[in-house]
């Protein structure tokens, strides 16, 4: 038999609430199978709702951590011929303007150090894909980078066998060349790399260091580095022109960056003649603006990644209101009793409305479970990273009240406005 909830005449409201919850509860235990059904499509939902917000959200937090630090450093920023890349950078007619910009040349990179607090640091890179060969292995395309010793303590690259080259190396163009560990097992599997020789463009360097293994970004290898000084044939390789493609510096603390970009700016308007109120004809690009378009690319991934699961939330309140209404029509009875003791038409509106958010909130808490597991396995099996965001579990609990609230609201008003005496007389 169905439980009739007390009449409650004078009732507190939290016992009343606590009855329509327990009475749910039951609902839940007596009818399983259309429990099941009812649950469904909010726990889907759900599921994917935290599956897909908290691949989002690690990709962010990889990106502003690792990835930044891997492949831009912290507490940096860069100044080059181009702005960033990405929905902040030069596009249409600002690109084809930018692309009059003069080329960033030694005397512009010389200016812009002398005018740096001392406490920075600074590096000349340029970079770009070559292939290496060597004797007895097959070709293979590498990331050759020019640059100079700085570079390895800014982008936290600790060479593990061998060395870095020096300053003095730089100054004096010597063809020596730091690899990572792709590049030393492709080339020279089972030996150790220091001392030989890899030609890159085919131009002979001598090996000094592997740097540590750095794994991968998003399945793309950082292990396939090969770098040599700036001054040595790499940077002609790479910038034919003799150009510089751009000088990364870092600041000790965040709070510094503005104060060294300041400074780079000013010495360079003035090397160049720029007068007040002309644009900038070169970037200098910070972090933040390097990652501007990750995040705007985050916020539209995550709405776009939330369509799926809101249709199934959509479905999910339909079936829950059918659910509903096939309960009323079963419980008319039950509700002329109540009427006929005293209940008032709030109270089974209330009754009715708890036990459709009840439902859909468990659906949503079964869903947040699935949702986690979910991510951490696609974690676990692709290069995609998974963090599971706070704000989602709150959000999804929310949602699936809300959703229990909307699909309950039109069985409980058609439940609460029943006749008694005519409810009284339904078998």
């Amino acid at each position: 038999m169905q439980r009739v909830l007390r009449t409650g005449r004078g009732q507190p409201r939290a016992v009343k609430t606590r009855d329509a919850i327990g009475l749910a509860l039951s609902q839940l235990r007596v009818q399983k199978l259309k429990s099941a059904f009812t649950l469904l499509g909010v726990t889907i939902g759900v599921m994917f709702l935290i599956a897909v917000v908290s691949i989002v959200e690690g990709m962010g937090r990889y990106v502003e951590e690792d990835f930044a630090a891997r492949l831009i450093g912290t507490n940096t920023f860069t100044l080059r011929r181009f702005d960033n890349i990405g929905p902040g950078g030069n596009r249409g007619a600002d690109a084809r303007t930018a692309a009059r910009r003069p080329l960033l040349r030694m005397t512009d990179v010389d200016a812009v150090r002398s005018a740096l607090p001392s406490n920075m640091k600074s590096a000349i890179t340029s970079e770009t894909f070559k292939y290496a060969t060597t004797a007895g292995a097959r070709p293979r395309q590498v990331q050759a980078v020019a640059t100079d010793a700085n570079y390895f303590d800014i982008k936290k690259l600790p060479v593990t066998v061998g060395r870095g080259f020096s300053d003095q190396e730089v100054r004096a163009g010597a063809t020596v060349l730091v690899i990572g560990v792709e590049v030393a097992e492709h080339f020279f599997p089972g030996l150790n790399p220091e001392g030989r020789t890899l030609r890159i463009a085919g131009v002979p360097f001598t090996v000094i260091g592997v740097i540590e293994k750095q794994g991968s970004v998003f399945g793309f290898s950082l292990d396939r580095l090969a770098i040599a000084p700036y001054t040595s044939p790499m940077g002609r390789i790479i910038r034919p022109q003799r150009d510089v493609s751009s000088l990364i510096v870092q600041a000790p603390r965040q709070q510094d960056l503005a104060e060294g970009v300041e400074a780079a700016r000013s010495a360079l308007r003035a090397l160049r003649g720029l007068r007040a109120g002309e644009p900038d004809d070169f970037g200098l690009v910070t972090q933040d603006a390097a990652f501007g378009f990750i995040k705007e690319l985050k916020g539209r991934l995550v709405l776009f990644g939330t369509a799926l699961p809101a249709i199934s939330l959509v479905v999910g309140a339909m079936v829950i209101m059918n659910i509903m209404l096939v309960a009323v029509a079963e419980r008319t009875r039950e509700i002329g009793v109540r009427k006929a003791l005293g209940a008032k038409r709030s109270d089974i509106l209330a009754q009715f409305l708890v036990e459709a958010t009840t439902l859909s909130v468990i659906g949503a808490a079964i869903g947040i479970g699935l949702g986690i597991g979910l991510a951490e396995i696609i974690a676990a099996v692709t290069p995609l990273p998974a963090a599971v965001a706070p704000w989602s579990i709150v959000a999804a609990l929310v949602t699936g009240a809300g959703v229990g609230i909307a699909a309950g609201m039109y069985p409980a008003s058609r439940a609460s406005q029943l006749d008694p005496i005519t409810a009284l007389r339904q078998e």
